[in-house]
């Protein structure tokens, strides 16, 4: 464990590398797929991903309740995207000359996707609390026991909050025309005898992931594209190939886990049911057998002419995230944002990655400088 928190990313590397078997044991217990055809063929097999989705945990009754909940949220949020457009181009112009990263990404996330997440007609104390538990860090696990305990201070009074609302809301019937916020997306979802807490954590569970899953990763593609181009001249890569590139090179999910729903036999070991069995979307995006120069951080490799690998920053399979497609959009709305007629570059950066959960950056400064008016004006003409 001492190595695997040195380079968690490292450390499974060398431990695949090391492998006699297709599969190996990870640190915590698990079992991780080496090869990368017998990984993508687990996250295919429907078989093994019978049942329901782990991402709700066993709040949802059934998979067609867990699919009727994810595309309510996508759609909603599809419908924002305009929206969210014109919000996080004001608000990377506001974040100043020098801001402090990670935890700046969650922050201009949440401030233009607040009013989708909870309407401006809703409690002002309770989206007060939303905005304090982004700011504490609650939309992902942090990697260090202060952080988690100043984050976690704040989840039982905002889950109180959380669920009296969603008792007044479930009592005064739906709304008309579809829902107003990501709350009545996942009330108007959910079954009726579920409870109101169980309504409020799930609603709680995307919260976190819509903006600290976009948050984090726009944080790592600013941070990576930055780290490797010299400052001074503009980004020669469009955020497109950035985004891609980022997710691709540092995934912000970087181990999907499921139970064995049954006993079975996988590379020649067997498993017990209930063995956690997991595939790497970072050991997948760097294959070297799949990949040109995995290693390297190269935007450039998303221009359509080179040989691409396995891509799945949001799983594949059965049980792909809804949201993909929004999600990457919003990523690049963003991070196209923050390049607008700025030079952008970092101070204390590192590309290896703090592993608790998640792959989250290691904290670094943004340095945004405003490129003068004429300058602006001739890279818009390019």
């Amino acid at each position: 464990m001492r190595r695997f928190r040195r380079d968690p990313l490292e450390y499974l590397e060398v431990c695949a590398r090391r492998s006699p078997a297709e599969v190996f044991r990870l640190p915590w217990g698990a079992w991780c797929v080496r090869d990368t055809e017998q990984a993508l063929t687990v996250l295919r097999d429907p078989a093994f991903h019978s049942g329901i989705s782990t991402f709700f945990g066993d709040m949802l009754p059934s998979r067609a309740n867990q699919i009727a909940l994810g595309r309510a949220v996508r759609n909603l949020l599809r419908s924002q995207l305009p929206a969210y457009r014109r919000c996080v181009t004001e608000a990377a112009a506001g974040l100043g000359p020098v801001s402090r990263w990670p935890e700046a990404g969650p922050l201009l996330v949440y401030r233009c996707t607040a009013d989708v997440l909870l309407h401006p007609g809703a409690p002002p104390a309770l989206r007060r609390q939303l905005a304090q538990a982004v700011a504490a860090g609650l939309t992902a696990r942090q990697p260090s026991m202060r952080q988690r305990a100043r984050a976690e201070l704040l989840r039982p009074g905002l889950l109180a909050a959380i669920i009296e609302h969603v008792r007044g809301r479930r009592a005064g019937g739906s709304e008309q025309g579809g829902p107003q916020d990501v709350l009545d997306a996942v009330i108007g979802a959910c079954p009726e005898e579920l409870t109101d807490r169980t309504v409020a954590n799930l609603y709680v569970l995307l919260f976190q992931s819509i903006v600290g899953n976009i948050g984090y990763a726009v944080a790592w593609t600013v941070l990576l594209a930055c780290l490797h181009h010299p400052p001074g001249p503009p980004w020669p890569w469009p955020a497109e190939w950035l985004v891609r590139e980022a997710a691709r090179h540092r995934p912000f999910v970087w181990m999907v886990g499921r139970p064995a729903p049954h006993p079975l036999e996988f590379g020649g070991l067997p498993f017990a049911a209930g063995t956690i069995l997991s595939v790497s979307p970072y050991l997948l995006h760097h294959d070297t057998h799949r990949w040109d120069r995995p290693e390297m951080f190269r935007p450039e490799r998303w221009n359509g002419t080179e040989r691409q690998g396995p891509y799945l920053p949001f799983s594949t399979g059965p049980f792909t995230c809804a949201g993909a497609a929004v999600a990457h959009s919003l990523i690049t709305e963003t991070v196209t944002a923050l390049a607008q007629d700025a030079r952008l570059t970092v101070s204390g950066g590192d590309a290896r990655p703090l592993v608790s959960g998640s792959v989250l950056p290691r904290p670094f400064a943004l340095h945004r400088t405003l490129k003068a008016p004429s300058e602006a004006r001739a890279h818009e003409g390019r």
